[in-house]
């Protein structure tokens, strides 16, 4: 369904802007893990939590989410989400409060809730809110405002958090309950700046409920089915849920864990480990940029097979490496991660037409990578008692996306008497 360039261009702008809100939420958890790890004495394992609370609710939203948008469309969705995330912000003053781990992981899981059925309905609605033929380049256009609150969350937000509290030499001199109470006490520096999102994020869900957004309906073949086991007939999606998974996976480690590696590997301090991790958001949002623009010449699958086989190797300099060229390894990943989401999402719900809405909900949650594959990072590096050695994990990860990028993106054709259609609601 073609729409008229002029009458989709604020609502474009407005679903990119989600892009933007969800993105500045997933990075400030890089600055949370080693906040958190430090208040409540954390082994790494236990500090990946924060990404378990997170991707977890990914998992088990993203079919709701899904029936959300066939019930009652985009824009409803897209405004329950907006509230979900904000209920969630507002959570961290009461989590704060009673300064203990749980309750964050709480608040944590409510905001995650929010992201999912933003998530689910905004890279669908973005991909079909046009040309069919530019889908792609426009999806990795609106992730690129994803990478610019990939730059501008660690750097705000390590300044807003981690320069609070009490030095390790304050903290030594302390009796063991004082300590306990004080670093318990440094969790509370969270509530400002999540309070300041959460009324953002209130304001954008009324301009939403003011706006009207074209209706975007499956009029190109058959119409939605009614069983989420018939989407997976397509052979190109069950191989697209597969990396996803992974390269979420291997994203939230490189991003979440950035800080304990490079103070580490580097021997950084954590307010210039956070400040680094601001390179490797702006170097994922110049690789988006630079993807995009690559998509105009070459095809998306071959892009993305040749970026996950050059972060293959830069995983194993990672392992191996010592000092600051460790930190540059890293920034050089996240510039190669930078158009893996968004061509996997593309790739993999391609040509599905009534199985789109389905295709979408289980690429979302194949998300719980992210949940699942930093906990084998965070195993890994404790078991070792070396942080690099957890970059096994993601090598893994980048492996499965190469294969989806040279051999798993190809469509089969699916006959009509395969699925079970229903008319769209």
């Amino acid at each position: 369904m073609k729409q008229n360039a002029q009458s989709t261009l604020f609502p474009v702008i407005l679903i990119t802007s989600l892009f933007f809100l969800w993105g500045f939420a997933h990075n400030l958890d890089p600055i949370l893990i080693p906040h958190l790890k430090r208040s409540f004495t954390l082994s790494t394992v236990q500090a990946t939590l924060v990404d378990s609370a997170v991707f977890i609710a990914y998992f088990i939203m993203a079919l709701p989410a899904g029936y959300i948008m066939k019930k009652f469309g985009y824009k409803t969705g897209i405004i329950t989400g907006l509230l979900f995330f904000a209920v969630g912000c507002f959570l961290f003053i009461p989590a704060a409060n009673t300064q203990q781990y749980a309750p964050f992981l709480g608040a944590l899981f409510v905001i995650a809730c929010g992201l999912t059925i933003l998530e689910t309905a905004a890279n669908p609605y973005i991909t079909v809110l046009g040309d069919p033929k530019s889908a792609t380049f426009r999806l990795n256009f609106a992730q690129s405002f994803n990478g610019l609150a990939a730059t501008l969350a660690p750097i705000i937000g390590a300044r807003l958090i981690l320069n609070k509290g009490n030095t390790i030499a304050q903290l030594d001199t302390m009796t063991a309950d004082a300590r306990k109470i004080a670093l318990a006490a440094e969790a509370s520096t969270v509530k400002t700046p999540y309070f300041i999102l959460g009324a953002i994020l209130v304001v954008i869900a009324v301009v939403f409920a003011f706006t009207k957004l074209p209706k975007i309906q499956n009029t190109d073949g058959p119409a939605a089915s009614k069983n989420i086991l018939h989407a997976f007939k397509h052979r190109h999606l069950s191989w697209g849920v597969a990396a996803q998974f992974f390269y979420v996976g291997a994203q939230v480690s490189v991003f979440s864990l950035f800080i304990l590696y490079a103070t580490h590997a580097a021997g950084v301090s954590d307010i210039q480990a956070a400040d680094y991790l601001g390179v490797c958001g702006g170097a994922f949002l110049a690789g988006r940029f630079v993807g995009t623009a690559l998509m105009r010449f070459f095809r998306s699958e071959n892009l993305l097979a040749i970026y996950a086989i050059i972060n293959i190797g830069l995983c194993l300099v990672a392992v191996f490496a010592h000092g600051i060229i460790t930190v540059y390894t890293v920034i050089g990943i996240c510039f190669f991660m930078s158009i893996m989401f968004p061509t996997i999402f593309a790739l993999g719900i391609k040509d599905l037409k009534g199985d789109t809405e389905f295709g979408s909900s289980l690429i979302i949650m194949s998300i719980v990578g992210g949940a699942i594959i930093p906990r084998l990072f965070g195993y890994l590096s404790d078991a070792t008692g070396n942080i690099q050695a957890g970059y096994y994990v993601p090598l893994v990860c980048f492996i499965v996306v190469a294969l989806f990028g040279l051999k798993g993106h190809r469509v089969r054709k699916v006959e009509p008497d395969e699925l079970i259609v229903s008319p769209i609601l």
